[in-house]
């Protein structure tokens, strides 16, 4: 089963603190829907640019997609 990586970016001089916190917001929404994974995460790319991330199977990236408006998505390996 292919694994997805939808990726939401932040820049700023806040960009970690916000993904940080979007990630609290991915989780919710995994316990809420009862999703495949429970992959979820955030990096800092540096001091201007942060993401926040989630990992979901390739079935379910599409509502996925449509009801979290990601900006952009890559695949996802273990």
């Amino acid at each position: 089963m292919r694994k997805l990586k939808l990726i939401w970016d932040f820049r700023g001089p806040d960009a970690q603190k916000i993904a940080e916190h979007h990630e609290k917001h991915l989780k919710e929404f995994i316990a809420i829907k009862n999703t495949n994974l429970d992959i979820t995460g955030f990096e800092q790319i540096n001091d201007a640019h942060s993401i926040a991330f989630m990992v979901v199977t390739d079935d379910e990236m599409k509502p996925i997609r449509d009801a979290l408006k990601p900006h952009r998505g890559t695949l996802y390996e273990d």
